[in-house]
């Protein structure tokens, strides 16, 4: 094959890809002097990476399959700009052979390895073979061509339970499955076929013996056209939920020296087996003792950035390069080590609900500067849009400091500065994660999130003194502000009257829980709040995002957001949502019983998992939906029979509206 095809300068960059991703990729190709064209769908008109971009071309309707997916739409989108090269990105197209063979036919560089390298090491079952013949260590399983269930099922009891079933294409813990009976092993199988055909096109298995209590620990490579083949350092992602990584660092705090250099030196052996040319991963997992190859990523990780802190090196800098021919710019021996990084990946979901994932418009999106080590990835602003097409994640956050805990520490002053609604996020539950006693100290594994879940996910704390004054301070303040926008309102003294003494009273209520009642004294000398029998010393000054509160001489400074009613405060105490009850009356609340098998988020209807008729136990499985790129199995809520189900399979349905109806037993 001519290189001078695979690898030429180019200067127009196509992004085949959306969100964070596409947003990071833009920065760097521009900072170096590139044009840049984006790609969207029409849920994504009004992006974050389409508004970056000097060019952005519409690819079709919202599901990824009719727009992201659609490699034909890609190619043309290039065309029609004028763009020499297409970067893939992670996830979508990233890892598809075909994918880059087609943008080498049409005559554009693709910013990754070819087509042949992917075939090799992008198929799990595929590389495993490879490192098999090349003597990388591997975890005992089946990785054959061979898919029917009773080879399937052959090569799980072979391996003994439990097995870890796992899709062949694709990454991101889609289409995997924990399996640990024979019973349990064709339902599993079904499931993941389903969602990795779905996710990648391709639903080919592999079973491999599921390694308890394990560490996932990873190395990031890169090569050039030139045979140089680099590794900068490895990442430790143990901290996963449902196979998907959650907080990720680098180095490992895991592996000293010696190891370090082991792991390392065993992937370049990996990717060198097949002469590797761009940026990827080895992943491997660690019982404690040994360390084996599970997987290579032929792409960009979500974490790279961790590796980016820890070594000076813009990896997508450097992927650009390699793509223009370039030799990589640094030596094996000249890459160093530089103290440590933590990443959190912040997503659209609720942590308390199972975390389903969370769409709407963002009301407000106040993340802390970039400064003192932290660094922020996002894809999305205030007022864009989250939909239920793509998967949820919104943004990374970063930190990096000399050492770990010191990095953790910036990590969770970060996530703890951050305010963001209209949608609900998983920003306490991170919060709350890496100030957890056992990962300050490592004493973790990948399952480690699953048994700690109760514990991360706890209710945040009824609002006390602090909070409800907070809730008066922040009305106070947006009357205030609203007061000095109307030149001529009557209300310029913001309630203050001049002279005498004023009360107005205030109550708020969280949740269905009790109300709370305090009131403000005011006018002629210091005002004062009462609760119950105390009674405080109170001051307001407004601040960027919220207001300065002064009780009894103690300054607070508190995050708040009012949205009618609703109120969203942040203080030393943590997140508060409250509601402030209409002093007017009038009020009334609409109460949606929980039996009801309805939509949780607009989806796709996958499996129907149970016929008219039968007799459920509570909690048992009855349909299956498919949500921003996740299964959701909706449940019984109590023991009776299916009376109707509303739906049928490929149905795409709205939040809320009703799936199911399941009759109470003895009705």
């Amino acid at each position: 094959m001519d290189r001078s095809k695979l690898y030429r300068r180019f200067r127009t960059l196509l992004i085949a890809n959306r969100g964070e991703i596409a947003c990071r990729v833009i920065r760097t190709a521009r900072a170096m002097g590139l044009r840049t064209v984006a790609v969207y769908s029409e849920a994504d008109r009004d992006a974050m990476h389409v508004a970056l971009a000097d060019e952005a071309v519409l690819l079709g309707p919202a599901r990824a399959r009719d727009s992201y997916l659609n490699a034909e739409r890609l190619i043309e989108a290039a065309r029609k700009t004028g763009a020499e090269a297409v970067h893939p990105g992670y996830g979508f197209l990233s890892e598809n052979a075909e994918f880059a063979r087609a943008c080498f036919d049409a005559g554009l560089v693709f910013v990754g390895p070819t087509a042949g390298m992917m075939n090799a090491m992008g198929s799990k079952s595929g590389s495993k073979e490879l490192m098999e013949k090349a003597g990388v260590p591997l975890v005992p399983g089946y990785h054959g061509e061979a898919q029917d269930d009773v080879t399937l099922a052959k090569a799980a009891e072979k391996v003994g339970f439990p097995v870890l079933v796992k899709a062949s294409a694709g990454g991101g813990g889609r289409g995997m499955r924990i399996v640990r009976s024979a019973a349990e092993l064709g339902p599993a199988i079904v499931s993941a076929k389903r969602e990795a055909l779905a996710t990648f096109g391709d639903d080919r298995m592999l079973i491999e013996k599921y390694v308890d209590n394990p560490r996932h620990i990873e190395v990031q490579i890169i090569g050039d056209s030139h045979g140089n083949l680099l590794s900068l350092f490895e990442r430790e992602c143990t901290l996963q939920r449902r196979h998907q990584k959650v907080i990720e660092e680098a180095p490992s705090p895991t592996l000293n020296a010696a190891q370090r250099e082991t792991v390392c030196a065993a992937a370049r052996k990996a990717a060198g087996a097949v002469n590797y040319v761009g940026a990827g991963t080895i992943e491997f997992v660690s019982d404690g003792k040994d360390v084996f190859f599970i997987e290579m990523n032929t792409r960009l990780q979500v974490e790279h950035p961790v590796t980016e802190l820890i070594t000076g090196i813009d990896l997508v800098e450097w992927q650009l390069r390699v793509a223009f021919g370039e030799a990589l710019p640094l030596k094996q021996d000249e890459i160093k080590l530089n103290g440590h990084a933590v990443e959190a990946r912040v997503y659209a979901e609720n942590p308390t609900k199972n975390f389903m994932p969370s769409v709407g418009t963002i009301s407000t999106w106040r993340l802390p500067a970039e400064t003192g080590g932290l660094r922020i990835d996002a894809g999305y602003r205030e007022g864009d849009m989250v939909s239920p097409y793509y998967d949820a994640m919104l943004a990374k956050m970063i930190a990096w400091a000399p050492t770990r805990d010191v990095a953790i520490e910036r990590l969770n002053r970060g996530l703890e500065e951050s305010d963001v609604r209209g949608i609900v996020t998983n920003i306490p539950f991170l919060s709350a994660l890496m100030t957890h006693p056992k990962v300050r100290t490592n004493a973790i594994d990948t399952g480690f999130i699953e048994r700690e879940l109760a514990v991360l996910t706890q209710a945040a704390p009824a609002p006390g003194e602090l909070e409800l004054c907070a809730a008066v301070a922040a009305i106070v303040n947006e009357e205030r502000q609203t007061a000095q926008a109307e030149a001529n309102s009557p209300w310029q003294t913001f309630g203050w009257q001049p002279v005498g003494r004023r009360q107005r009273s205030f109550t708020f209520r969280v949740g269905h829980g009790p109300e709370q009642k305090i009131v403000l004294n005011y006018g002629s000398g210091p005002s004062t709040l009462v609760i119950g029998e105390r009674e405080l010393a109170f001051a307001i000054a407004p601040r960027d995002g919220g207001v300065d509160l002064t009780l009894d001489g103690v300054k607070s400074s508190v995050a708040a957001v009012i949205d009618g009613h609703e109120l969203y405060l942040r203080t030393r105490n943590g997140r508060f949502d409250l509601h402030w009850v209409d002093p007017f009356g009038g009020e009334s609340e609409e109460h949606v019983g929980e039996d009801k098998i309805a939509a949780p988020l607009p989806g796709t209807v996958v499996a129907v998992l149970a016929e008219e008729g039968a007799r459920l136990d509570k909690g048992a499985p009855i349909l299956t939906l498919e949500v921003m790129k996740m299964e959701q199995t909706l449940r019984a809520p109590y023991a009776g029979v299916l009376k109707s189900v509303k739906c049928k399979v490929g149905d795409i349905v709205q939040e809320g509206v009703e799936l199911a109806v399941v009759e109470p037993a003895g009705e």
